[in-house]
């Protein structure tokens, strides 16, 4: 690990050095203004940033196309002989942490699983539910209690058991650590969020992997989407998809067993996860609220493993519908993340854990600087600078920043049209989901960076239930909303249009979506404008296939509605 983790290094550090070598060239050309100063300062800010989503990209990228086996590549336990035909010894606990949810939709998935993991009679008895509610008292929660008794009447006694508590303190991870302080019975435990959909078949190979290795602690597969009935969440979901599959690779390579942990949809060896994983408080006493780095962080810095399956077959999780249910979810997470600030010096914390949780917070402190770069920008044409400055180079650059921070999704792109599949139908969603992500990243880095002002302001963020569901947006309230966007999109076009038409053309990428930001996000938004093609394509993949695919090995093949690296579910 060590010597792949200073390839990595390097490979940052070449990267980084590289980009704001070619920076200084193209701006000091006619020398300096005081914008260009600032450019080049925002891009030294977040060259080592984008060092490290490039070099990750190519890591993951060479591993999928060179090795005969990505995924062993990356989880030893997978070139362990005989873990695939393994019975199922460990007792395993399916807990869903659940807040004022629908149940119709959150019950029949958990129901399906739970019976498929109990039909064989080897392993019956070795999996049970356990439904954790934080669901205030209320009409809500009798409603809750009563979708779930009547799941728990179609299983044998002790299969499901359903528990509410009248305070959710600790929010979702005091949910969870007070019932496993409650409840010790079962050997590992697999986390599930409301949304998650998991196929025994994936449930049973992370059983099996994990009794494998008796060092791991987490075991986390990747994730794609389902149930999305917007173009937005389709566009979302392929490139999440596409992106989060090169990346996954790449950085468990190097991370190894202090990798990443995402909060749902993961198995958990329970023994140390609740002797190590303890939330410490923070010093002005509120609760953590992005629990899973700091969990990942304990569990490393007491030496167990956690580690990344690079494959999502058979797991699902919904992702937002449109655009500002993606900026609620971010007001969250950004609170969150930055409350790591509070954490890094602590010794109970694994070094990887620690660099995890500081690129969770430069995820977001970062944004401002790399939002200034188009205010600049335009300051510096409207006052005459950059007169001297080559045109060729100058697209150079902008080319180099845009293929570093998207590698690894153009990465899983490249991969997936070079798979034996219909190209031209591919390329045509690939290219659709590259141009409205190009479209949503303006938008979110001026959302963001107006979050993180607000915050440094003192504005207090909500933690409020998240957005499932496809929805008509109202144009006047989302106008209302995306105020600061649409302003610093017409004020760079009107400084911008000072230099010329060159200025204009080369910068539209981001003040274009940003002018436009209201009927982008409403037409993306609203199920009414999906094509039959998107919800068909976008339907629940699970509910359409009542199928169960055999016991995995390496490589599973697909049944219908399972989906595999490089489709859509």
């Amino acid at each position: 690990m060590r010597r792949r983790r200073g390839v990595v290094a390097a490979l940052v550090a070449g990267i980084a050095s590289s980009l704001i070598v070619l920076g200084w060239h193209v701006l000091s050309a006619g020398g300096w203004t005081v914008w260009e100063a600032l450019i080049l300062a925002c891009l030294a800010v977040n060259a080592p940033w984008l060092g490290l989503a490039g070099a990750t990209g190519l890591i993951g990228f060479a591993i999928r196309m060179l090795s005969p086996d990505p995924l062993a590549a990356v989880l030893p336990v997978m070139r362990q002989p005989g873990w695939q035909e393994a019975a199922i010894g460990a007792r395993t606990v399916i807990a869903v942490c659940v807040r004022c949810e629908d149940m119709e939709a959150v019950l029949p998935s958990l129901k399906r699983l739970l019976a498929r993991l109990r039909a064989s009679a080897a392993s019956a008895d070795r999996f049970r539910l356990a439904i954790l509610s934080d669901t205030p008292d209320g009409a809500t929660a009798l409603a809750e209690a009563a979708a779930a008794a009547s799941l728990a009447a179609g299983f044998p006694a002790g299969a499901v058991r359903y528990r509410r508590r009248a305070r959710n303190s600790g929010y979702k991870a005091g949910n969870l650590m007070d019932f496993l302080d409650r409840d010790a019975e079962d050997e590992f435990l697999l986390l599930l969020d409301a949304d998650s959909v998991m196929s025994a078949a994936a449930v049973t190979r992370l059983v099996r992997l994990m009794q494998a290795d008796r060092r791991l602690a987490i075991l986390q597969p990747t994730t794609c989407g389902h149930g999305a009935t917007t173009r937005f969440a389709r566009a979302f979901s392929l490139g999440q998809r596409h992106g989060m599959r090169i990346w996954a690779t790449g950085q468990a390579w190097w991370q190894g067993p202090e990798g990443a942990f995402w909060g749902h949809n993961a198995l958990i060896r329970i023994a140390p996860f609740r002797t190590h994983a303890r939330l410490p408080p923070l010093p002005d006493g509120e609760a953590i609220l992005s629990h899973d780095q700091v969990e990942a962080a304990l569990l490393h810095g007491a030496g167990w493993a956690v580690r990344v399956l690079p494959d999502d077959v058979g797991s699902f999780e919904r992702h937002p519908p449109d655009l500002l249910a993606c900026l609620d979810r971010d007001i969250r997470w950004a609170r969150g993340n930055l409350q790591y600030r509070y954490l890094l010096q602590r010794p109970d914390l694994g070094r990887v854990g620690r660099l995890q949780m500081v690129q969770a917070i430069l995820h977001y402190a970062l944004t401002p600087f790399w939002f200034a770069l188009l205010p600049l920008a335009a300051l510096n044409v409207a006052t005459g600078g950059g007169e001297g400055t080559s045109r060729i180079w100058l697209l150079v650059l902008l080319a180099a920043g845009f293929l570093l921070l998207h590698l690894p999704k153009l990465a899983g792109h490249a991969e997936a049209l070079l798979r034996p599949e219909p190209r031209l139908a591919r390329l045509r969603k690939i290219l659709g989901e590259i141009a409205a992500s190009v479209a949503a990243d303006a938008i979110m880095a001026a959302e963001r960076t107006w979050l993180i002002l607000a915050f440094a302001a003192g504005t207090p963020a909500g933690w409020d239930l998240q957005q499932r569901d496809g929805r008509s947006l109202p144009w006047g309230a989302t106008a209302r909303r995306l105020r600061f966007s649409m302003v610093v999109g017409l004020g760079s076009l009107a400084l911008l249009s000072c230099g010329g038409l060159f200025p204009v053309l080369v910068t539209a990428p981001v003040w274009m979506p940003l002018l436009l930001a209201v009927p982008f996000v409403v037409l993306t938004a609203d199920p009414a404008y999906a094509t039959a093609e998107d919800v068909r394509s976008g339907s629940d993949a699970i509910r359409r296939s009542p199928r169960e695919r055999p016991e995995p090995g390496r490589h599973p093949e697909p049944v219908p509605g399972e989906g595999v690296p490089g489709s859509e579910p």
